[in-house]
C-alpha cells in the first residue's frame, strides 16, 4: 500500500527531530515517498530558515551583504548533517544560492531553498532518490499551479522511482524560474505526490495529534476528532481552524485518498483521519467549532422586499463595485443583512451606502460593527432535534446575546453571530453544551 507521507518544519527543525522521523519512516515499509518541509523553530524564540531565506533575499535587494545571514543559514543545516553523522558537505549548493540571491533570481526561489536543501539531507539521510519539485511541480506563466502537466510528468516519474524525497513548497514556471505555493504549501505538495502515485493514504506530520473539536488557546485540554469528513474540515478551515491548509484537501479528494494527521512527538496517537464520507457514528452531535473575529452587519430594510425580482443582487452588486466579498447573507422577508470583514469595510463604507441607495433604494441600512462568527460543524446534526436549541439554550444560559443564527440546507453546520467580546465566552458554551455534557 502505497503512502506519502509529509513532514512539517517543527518535525524537522534539528538533528533530533530527523531522528524521530527517520523511526517514523522506516516503521512502515509503504512509507517511500516523503515529502519535507524546511527546519521551523527549535525553541520558543527562534527563527524558521524560511524567515531566514526572506531576510537574507530583502538584504540582498538593498545591496548589502548577505553572507551574515546566509552563514547563519548554512550553519543549521550544518547543525543536522552533523547531527546525522552523514558525510554530506552543501558548500557547493550555498555558493549557487548566494550567486542566485545576489542575482535577484527571486523571492520565491530563496524561500524555496529551505525545502529544497532538506530534501536533500533527507534523501541521503534515508537512502532515498532526491527528486528536485522544480522538474515535477508545474506552475503556468501567470503563477497558477498546472494541475495537467504536473499530474502527467509527477506520474511517470515516480513510477521510475522505488522511494523518494520530493521537497514541499515549490514548483517552477515555464521559462525555469521558481513558484511557491501560498501557505502551507508543502501540505499541498504532499497532497499532489499522493494524487500523482494514486496513494492509499496520506499521512501529514506535524506536532499535534490531529484536529481538536475547539481552539486550545480558548478551551482547555479539548477533544481530539478522531474522523472527519472533507466538507467538515471546509467549513472548519474556512473559519479558522489550521492545522491543515484548506488547498491541501483538494488533489486528494479528487481521488478519494484519506489523509492522517499524524504528531511526530506522539507517533502512536490514532490523529485525525480525513475522508470523502463514512459511516462511523461521531462521538459527539458536533465535529467542531472554529470561529473569526471583527465582522460588520449591514442590515437592509424595505417594505415588500421579498416581492421584488433582483433587489438582492442589486445589494451584491454594491460590494462587488468595491471590491468587497460576503461572507453571509441572512435574510427576512422585508430584511437583508450582509456580513463583511470590517476591515475591508470601514475605508469603503460611506461609498457602498451610496451604492446601496442608488442600486436597491432601501428604506433604511444600518450598521453594527465589532462582531464575530462562529461555525458550528458537523455531520452528526443531521437529522438530530434540538441542535439549534441546545445552541441557543447554552448561549442565554452564558449570558450571551444572539446577533445572527445562519443553518444551511445541508444541515453540515450552523454559523452564529455574536458580539466579539463574547466570542471566546459562546464557543466555551456551546462546547460545554456538545462535549461535557452527557445526553
Amino acid at each position: 500500500m502505497k503512502k506519502v507521507a509529509k513532514f512539517g518544519g517543527s518535525s524537522l527543525a534539528s538533528a533530533e527531530q530527523f531522528k524521530k522521523v527517520g523511526d517514523i519512516i522506516h516503521a512502515d515499509e509503504d512509507r517511500k515517498y516523503i515529502v519535507p518541509s524546511a527546519p521551523g523553530k527549535r525553541f520558543s524564540n527562534d527563527t524558521k530558515v524560511t524567515d531566514l531565506l526572506y531576510s537574507c533575499y530583502h538584504t540582498a535587494e538593498e545591496e548589502k551583504d548577505i553572507r551574515p545571514v546566509l552563514n547563519q543559514i548554512q550553519e543549521r543545516y550544518n547543525e543536522i548533517i552533523r547531527g546525522l553523522g552523514l558525510e554530506l558537505s552543501l558548500d557547493g549548493e550555498f555558493q549557487t544560492i548566494e550567486k542566485n540571491i545576489k542575482g535577484k533570481a527571486g523571492i520565491d526561489y530563496a524561500a524555496s531553498r529551505g525545502e529544497y536543501l532538506n530534501g536533500i539531507i533527507m534523501a541521503n539521510y534515508l537512502g532515498y532518490e532526491f527528486i528536485d519539485a522544480a522538474e515535477v511541480i508545474f506552475f503556468n506563466e501567470e503563477g497558477e499551479f498546472d494541475s495537467e502537466k504536473t499530474q502527467e510528468i509527477l506520474s511517470q516519474r515516480l513510477k521510475n522511482a522505488e522511494n523518494a524525497v520530493i521537497p514541499g513548497f515549490y514548483g517552477s514556471r515555464p521559462d525555469g524560474t521558481i513558484e511557491t505555493f501560498s501557505r502551507g504549501g508543502s501540505d499541498i505538495t504532499g497532497s499532489i505526490v499522493a494524487r500523482a502515485l494514486h496513494a492509499r493514504l496520506y499521512e501529514n506530520w506535524t506536532d499535534v495529534s490531529g484536529f481538536l473539536v475547539a481552539d486550545p488557546h480558548i478551551i482547555k485540554n479539548p477533544e481530539s476528532i478522531t474522523t472527519i469528513t472533507y466538507r467538515e474540515l471546509r467549513e472548519l478551515s474556512y473559519m479558522g481552524a489550521t492545522v491543515l491548509h484548506e488547498d491541501a484537501i483538494f488533489p486528494v479528494r479528487q481521488e478519494g485518498i484519506p489523509i492522517n494527521i499524524k504528531n511526530t512527538n506522539r507517533p502512536d496517537d490514532p490523529g485525525t483521519m480525513i475522508v470523502e464520507n463514512t459511516c462511523h457514528k461521531p462521538p459527539y452531535t458536533i465535529t467542531g467549532i472554529a470561529g473569526k473575529q471583527g465582522f460588520v452587519a449591514i442590515n437592509i430594510e424595505k417594505d415588500m422586499m421579498n416581492s421584488e425580482i433582483g433587489f438582492g443582487r442589486k445589494v451584491l452588486e454594491a460590494f462587488e463595485r468595491n471590491g468587497i466579498s460576503f461572507e453571509h447573507m441572512p435574510s427576512g422577508i422585508d430584511t437583508l443583512t450582509v456580513f463583511v470583514h470590517q476591515t475591508e469595510f470601514e475605508e469603503k463604507e460611506q461609498a457602498v451606502i451610496s451604492d446601496i441607495h442608488r442600486l436597491a433604494n432601501p428604506d433604511s441600512i444600518d450598521l453594527e460593527g465589532d462582531l464575530a462568527l462562529i461555525a458550528v460543524v458537523g455531520r452528526g446534526m443531521r437529522g438530530t432535534r434540538g441542535t439549534v436549541g441546545r445552541i441557543f439554550s447554552a448561549l442565554a444560559h452564558a449570558h450571551i446575546n444572539v446577533k445572527m443564527i445562519d443553518q444551511g440546507s445541508s444541515e453540515l453546520n450552523i454559523i452564529i453571530g455574536v458580539a466579539n467580546d463574547d466570542f471566546e465566552a459562546a464557543i466555551q458554551a456551546i462546547y460545554n453544551i456538545f462535549v461535557l455534557v452527557k445526553l
